[in-house]
């Protein structure tokens, strides 16, 4: 589990502006803020990536230098993960893309929601490294499905998870539960309440990047 607020960096602001009330009735703030964060994210990620060593050939000689092996698969849990999954782009800009919908079904008597899926798109995956991008880890119980359903497109070399804000209980249930995948998160939150949502959290990211749904 690597979280990158326990480290002094602009990404401490970005992550200040995300969950101040005030901040987030300008929406392209908070989907530029969450896109930056994704930026930073990225070039966390890219340090654990394999690179090899090649030549760049200049005007006035020859440079030895190192490039990323391979681009890595970007998926995206729609619509929240949209600016992450963008940020990522501006940085990984040749990556294949994966794109998945999933959203809170019914709830139960305890207040608990399923969890619903019903699209999913993917390039090939074998061999390949996997980037997911969710804006916000609560229970881990989406992120669980939504890379179970990614493996029938074949089983990656390495996988990443990417999250703005986690819960330490969804943290510990993805560390728990898919210990073979490398778990990346912003900033880590202590709380669920009793309807699963991140406390203090920043509210639905979904809802403050693109407005209320039906």
């Amino acid at each position: 589990m690597n979280i990158l607020s326990q480290k002094n960096s602009i990404l401490l602001n970005f992550l200040a502006e995300i969950r101040d009330e005030s901040i987030q009735k300008d929406r392209m703030r908070f989907r530029k803020n969450i896109y930056r964060i994704g930026e930073i994210m990225a070039y966390e990620i890219s340090q654990s990536m394999s690179f090899k060593n090649t030549k760049v050939k200049t005007v006035l000689g020859e440079k030895e230098t190192s490039v990323l092996r391979n681009q890595p698969v970007i998926v995206s849990i729609m619509r929240a993960g949209l600016p992450l999954h963008e940020g990522f782009l501006d940085f990984f800009d040749q990556a294949d893309n994966a794109f998945i919908g999933a959203y809170r079904g019914t709830r139960d008597e305890e207040d608990h929601f399923d969890i619903e899926m019903d699209y999913i798109t993917s390039p090939d995956l074998r061999g390949r490294e996997l980037i997911i991008c969710d804006p916000m880890l609560a229970t881990g119980k989406s992120l669980e499905i939504a890379y179970h359903a990614l493996l029938r497109f074949g089983i990656p070399s390495k996988t990443h998870f990417a999250t703005v804000i986690a819960s330490k209980k969804g943290a510990d249930f993805v560390s728990n539960r898919m210990p073979e995948c490398k778990l990346w998160i912003a900033d880590l939150d202590l709380d669920l309440n009793d309807k699963s949502y991140i406390v203090p959290g920043l509210g639905d990211a979904g809802d403050l990047a693109f407005g209320l749904k039906n």
